[in-house]
């Protein structure tokens, strides 16, 4: 799942994209800033516009949802 991330943001245009996790828990993606995939891809940061900060393990990424039209 990493690499899908790394493309993700990288693409452009920038397609807004949603985390989802093992258990459920879902992360927005809104601007290629709210992410960073670590250099070793076994971890995932996700930040939010209140300055918090999600670290997440690569394992535990389920999938990806992107927002084909931008919102």
């Amino acid at each position: 799942m990493s690499n899908d991330i790394r493309q993700r943001l990288a693409a452009v245009p920038f397609l807004p994209f949603v985390v989802h996790t093992a258990d459920g828990r879902e992360y927005e993606v809104p601007t290629p800033d709210h992410a960073h995939v670590y250099p070793s891809g076994g971890r995932v940061s996700i930040y939010t516009n209140d300055d918090h900060e999600y670290i997440l393990s690569a394992l535990l990424i389920s999938g990806l949802k992107v927002h084909a039209n931008g919102t």
